[in-house]
């Protein structure tokens, strides 16, 4: 199922209904197999009246024993291939609904995946937990209408023949009846989806708001502002509620049309036969036959504006997902990235703060402003425009997934993920226990897993929530390490911890990364004595270039800035 997936191309994400056929053509072979046994199986409904008036007029009515058991055998029999084709037609469309929903659940999370950190802005986390929730299904079940709503047609035309072969009155009837019931339920539908569409923005919202209050239900607390949140979701909800009401009485007239309709319908056609058989015109065989196909057809009208308005909240839903496929990351490959990535470290370099980062070497950087080393190392990573250049090579004319194969930007503020201990510091990598250790002791977080029930098998919970901050960066330290990128660009480190930890990160970092590119940007001056070269940045520009030591004695700013708060003195 998933493993034929391939991502829709942009042609398929530019309306609704195309991201709909979308899903029904990545799987042609099962949806044409839903619609055989949804056409079988309707059309099968229809032969049960034929047989039965069969038994009637050929058995019952001329005394014939002989033909009496072999049409009630027949009967029997279609009635077994019935139930058959049911059971396999259910199976093969829980099969095509599921399939969609896998589809939409994973193009939707690849498109997550693919914004990385222009997510936040573009959209909000609640926007994707709706469709997740809530649209996944809607969509799924749309496509119900490529097998039974597929059959509904073919018995429709089936049994206007039949009724034809009978009566042509009562033929007439059927085929003109039956439109005239779709459009009369035509302008309901419509309605649907206006209603459906104002439902599942307010939706949408509400679900932003309430994801919003979960995530920043600590900091609430602590201003004061839950009770404030708790009237504002409270409003909200009441008026998503009196939309959902709005939308609950659409389509519950849909409803009532889609089974009050056709039994007026069937009984129009009863009325009709009855008196065509009471004038002599039909046989009394053919009459039992009219009422069974006109009984057969409500089940087939019914799937049909059932049908229709599964599709209308189907394009409402898919109008939601398309939105979201539409955005699009930051960080996009331009044309003209042609350019290959240097075969072997190489230098770092920032032509707009002038920093130059040797290869294989540690490199700390510290400013004025800390949003200045900042904003250096994600242009040196590429993830901010900047003329930035490695190895010689702007750094926007090389394609961006070798750049992040080999450099990694650190941040301290990067998500864990929930999972294992051994999950979340492997990252995208397989575990591996042994270098999952060194990792974590490199990153001096050992005491942390020692600390945790079951080890590297410990649960941690989505943002790392169940654990202090400190404990939250080293992890993330470790979890870049097990990475063990080509160049490693971290943004402080070490600023969560006490200062015996800080030293001994310090020492373990410089160990752990010997020989490899790493920039560290930082103020700590116990990470600044084991760096091979400071850079130092005034007004995002770099001042001086040097040791922590030869600095410290020589540019009274980056004295000043290093040795604030740390009790040492200024003649260091």
């Amino acid at each position: 199922m998933v493993e034929t997936f391939r991502p829709p191309e942009p042609k398929h994400i530019r309306t609704p209904l195309r991201f709909l056929c979308w899903l029904v053509t990545s799987q042609p072979r099962r949806v044409l197999a839903g619609a055989v046994l949804g056409s079988s199986w309707m059309a099968g409904l229809a032969v049960s009246p034929y047989l039965l008036s069969r038994a009637i007029d050929d058995g019952l009515a001329a005394r014939d024993t002989s033909a009496l058991i072999g049409w009630t055998a027949a009967l029997f029999a279609m009635g077994v291939v019935s139930a058959l084709l049911g059971i396999a037609r259910h199976r093969t469309m829980t099969k095509v609904r599921m399939d969609a929903s896998f589809r939409t659940v994973r193009v939707t999370i690849r498109q997550a995946t693919a914004l990385g950190d222009a997510l936040r802005s573009r959209t909000a986390a609640g926007e994707v937990v709706a469709i997740g929730m809530g649209d996944v299904r809607v969509i799924a079940q749309s496509l119900t209408v490529t097998g039974p709503g597929v059959g509904a047609v073919v018995a429709y035309v089936a049994v206007a023949v039949l009724l034809l072969s009978i009566s042509p009155l009562l033929g007439v009837v059927v085929l003109a009846g039956v439109p005239l019931l779709a459009v009369t339920v035509g302008p309901m539908q419509r309605r649907l989806e206006r209603v459906g569409t104002g439902y599942r923005d307010r939706q949408g919202s509400l679900t932003v708001l309430l994801v919003d209050m979960v995530s920043g239900l600590r900091v609430l607390n602590g201003l004061g502002g839950k009770d404030v949140y708790a009237a504002r979701y409270r409003g909200r909800s009441g008026a998503l509620r009196e939309q959902g009401y709005r939308v609950g009485a659409v389509t519950s007239w849909i409803g009532a049309l889609a089974t009050g309709l056709p039994a007026l319908f069937l009984a129009l056609v009863t009325w009709l036969g009855a008196r065509m058989a009471a004038e002599g015109s039909l046989a009394i065989g053919d009459l039992v036959a009219v009422y069974g196909y006109a009984a057969m057809l409500v089940v087939p009208v019914a799937f049909s504006i059932e049908g229709g308005s599964d599709v209308v909240r189907g394009l409402v839903a898919a109008r939601r997902v398309i939105g979201f496929l539409a955005l699009t990351p930051d960080h996009l490959d331009v044309p003209g990235t042609t350019e290959r990535p240097p075969a072997r470290p190489a230098e770092l370099h920032d032509p707009r703060s002038g920093v130059r980062v040797p290869a294989g070497a540690l490199t700390a950087l510290v400013g004025d402003r800390s949003a200045d080393t900042t904003a250096v190392v994600e242009r040196l990573a590429r993830f901010a425009p900047s003329d930035a250049e490695w190895g010689g090579v702007r750094l926007a004319s090389i394609a961006l997934d070798p750049v992040r194969e080999r450099i990694l930007l650190a941040d301290n503020d990067a998500d864990l993920f929930g999972g294992t201990v051994r999950e979340v510091v492997a990252g995208r990598r397989e575990p591996d226990d042994d270098a999952l250790r060194a990792a974590i002791h490199a990153a001096c977080a050992t005491d942390v897993v020692q600390a945790l029930p079951d080890g590297l098998d410990s649960v941690i919970t989505a943002h790392g929530d169940n654990l202090s901050g400190g404990q939250r960066q080293r992890l993330r330290l470790a979890r870049a390490l097990y990475a063990e990128p080509e160049v490693l660009l971290a943004v402080e480190p070490t600023s969560a911890v006490d200062t015996h930890t800080e030293a001994a990160m310090a020492d373990r970092l410089r160990t752990a990364r010997v020989g490899r590119t790493t920039v560290l940007t930082t103020s700590s001056p116990l990470v600044l004595d084991r760096a091979d070269t400071v850079v130092y940045l005034a007004a995002g520009r770099v001042a001086a270039t040097g040791t922590h030591q030869d600095l410290l004695h020589t540019e009274s700013g980056y004295r000043a800035l290093v040795s604030r708060g740390t009790g040492q003195e200024a003649s260091r």
